[in-house]
C-alpha cells in the first residue's frame, strides 16, 4: 500500500483579530445601557458555555471586572445543557478547564441544576430557566454566535440558543431536543428564547464572533430587546468568515483529532460534510468526503467522544480514550443517535489506512484523492495528496510549503505528525 505523496499546506485566511479585547469588552458594556437596569449593588449572573471559545477567560474576566465597578456582585454560572455529564459539579469543572475560576474572575462560579419554570410557549413547549440566575433577577450571556453544526437557519448557535438549552440546563435540554424533531431546532430555540426573555430577568448578552483563524473577530454587547434581529445579522457576518477545506472532492479526510472544545458536534459537520444523525455529503458548500479516518480525542475533550460515529474507521485509542458517561449522556440528550456509535477500529495508523481505503471504489491507492487536517477548527495547515496539487495551485489563498513527501510511521505504525 502506497499513497500518492503529500504536499504540506498552509491556507491563508482572512484577519480580523481585536487588537485589545477586555477594551472592546468595557466599550460595548459601557454604551450597552445594561447597568442601568440593575439596582446598586444588586446580583449579575452570567452565563458562560461549554465551548472552546478563544479568549474567553479574558473576556469573561472583563465582564465580571466592569459590573464590579458598576457597583453590582456579578457571578457567574455554567449555561449547559448536558454537557459536564449533567451533573452541577461536572459543569462547574468544564468551566475551570478555560479557565474560568472564581480564583482567576474575581467572583463566585455557581454551578447546581435546579430549574424554575416560565410557562409554556405557543407551540406547546414547557419553558426552564437555571434556578440560580432566575433569582439574581439580572442575567448576561457571554456566548460565541455561529453556524450550528446541525441545521440551516437565520439564527442557529449564539445567544437565543444559550437562553433556551443553556438556561435551561438539563431538564432543558432534554426537552427542547425532543421538541426539535417534531418542529426544528430553530423553531424551538426562537420559541424558547423569547419566552424567557418575557421573564424580564435577561438584560442582554455579549455576542462574540470567530474569524477563520480560530481568533477574536468581533464582540458586541446586544441588548434584550434587539437581541433576535440582531443575532441575524451577526451569523450572517460570521458564516462569511467561516474557513473550509480548499477543495471540492476528497476520497479520504484524515482528521487528528475531535473534541467537545473544538465543535458541539466533535468536529465540525458543516467541514467534514457530515451530519450528526448519519448522513453523508449534505452540505453544498463542503467539498464531497469519501471516508473519514479519525485518529484521536483532543486531551480538553476530556473524554468525551460525541462526533465518533462521523468517522468511518478509527484508530483503537479513541475508543479506548473514549468516556462512555459524558459521551452517552451528550449523545442521547441530543437525540444524534448516530454521532456516539463506535466505528471499526484498528490499533495503528497504518492499518486504519490499509483497510479504509478499498472502501472507496478505487482500485489504485495512489490515486486516492486524500487530506489530512488537525481538526475541523483550525484549517490553516493541513496536508493533501500531490494529485490534488493542480487545485491548490489555483487556489490563492493556500500556499504549498515545499516539495511532496511520503507519509511517513514511527516504529508503531503511526503516522509522524507534521501538523503538530
Amino acid at each position: 500500500m502506497r499513497f500518492a505523496p503529500f504536499l504540506l499546506a498552509r491556507q491563508n485566511l482572512p484577519s480580523h483579530v481585536l487588537a485589545d479585547i477586555p477594551g472592546t469588552v468595557r466599550y460595548e458594556l459601557q454604551n450597552s445601557g445594561f447597568a442601568q437596569r440593575v439596582r446598586p449593588g444588586g446580583s449579575v449572573a452570567i452565563g458562560v458555555g461549554s465551548r472552546g471559545i478563544a479568549n474567553i477567560d479574558i473576556i469573561v474576566r472583563a465582564v465580571v471586572e466592569w459590573w464590579k465597578e458598576q457597583g453590582a456582585k456579578p457571578f457567574i454560572f455554567p449555561a449547559m445543557g448536558s454537557h459536564g455529564a449533567a451533573t452541577a459539579k461536572g459543569q462547574s469543572e468544564v468551566l475551570a478547564k478555560y479557565g474560568i475560576t472564581e480564583a482567576n474572575m474575581g467572583c463566585p462560579v455557581r454551578s447546581a441544576l435546579n430549574v424554575v419554570d416560565l410557562g409554556t410557549t405557543p407551540e406547546g413547549i414547557e419553558v426552564v430557566m437555571d434556578k440560580l440566575a432566575y433569582q439574581s433577577g439580572a442575567v448576561m450571556m457571554c456566548s460565541r454566535v455561529k453556524w450550528h453544526t446541525d441545521f440551516e437557519g437565520k439564527i442557529e448557535s449564539g445567544l437565543f440558543k444559550m437562553m433556551a438549552i443553556g438556561l435551561g440546563k438539563f431538564a432543558g435540554a432534554q426537552r427542547y431536543h425532543t421538541h426539535g424533531y417534531r418542529l426544528g431546532l430553530e423553531t424551538v430555540i426562537r420559541s424558547v428564547g423569547r419566552q424567557v426573555l418575557a421573564s424580564g430577568r435577561i438584560l442582554g448578552g455579549l455576542a462574540i464572533l470567530e474569524d477563520g483563524n480560530h481568533e477574536t473577530g468581533h464582540i458586541e454587547a446586544v441588548p434584550a430587546e434587539t437581541m433576535e434581529t440582531r443575532e441575524e445579522e451577526l451569523l450572517v457576518q460570521v458564516k462569511s468568515w467561516m474557513p473550509r477545506i480548499p477543495l471540492r472532492d476528497l476520497d479520504l479526510l484524515v482528521v487528528n483529532q475531535l473534541g467537545k472544545n473544538i465543535s458541539g458536534a466533535g468536529m465540525d459537520p458543516k467541514v467534514i460534510n457530515r451530519t450528526v444523525y448519519g448522513d453523508y455529503n449534505p452540505w453544498p458548500y463542503a467539498p464531497r468526503v469519501g471516508r473519514v479516518f479519525l485518529r484521536d480525542i483532543h486531551p480538553m475533550s476530556y473524554g468525551n467522544a460525541v462526533g465518533v460515529g462521523m468517522s468511518d474507521i478509527v484508530n483503537s485509542r479513541v475508543v479506548k480514550g473514549m468516556k462512555k458517561k459524558p459521551t452517552y449522556v451528550n449523545g442521547l440528550t441530543s437525540g444524534a443517535m448516530a454521532s456516539i456509535r463506535i466505528p471499526v477500529h484498528f490499533s495503528t495508523d497504518r492499518e486504519c489506512l490499509n483497510q479504509i481505503w478499498r472502501t472507496v471504489g478505487i482500485l489504485e491507492p495512489r490515486q486516492l484523492k486524500i487530506g489530512w487536517i488537525r481538526n475541523s477548527q483550525d484549517l490553516t495547515l493541513m496536508a493533501f495528496s500531490e494529485n490534488l496539487r493542480t487545485e491548490l495551485e489555483q487556489n490563492p489563498m493556500v500556499e504549498i510549503l515545499g516539495p511532496a513527501k511520503e507519509l511517513e510511521y514511527d516504529g508503531k505504525g503511526n503516522l509522524i505528525n507534521w501538523l503538530a
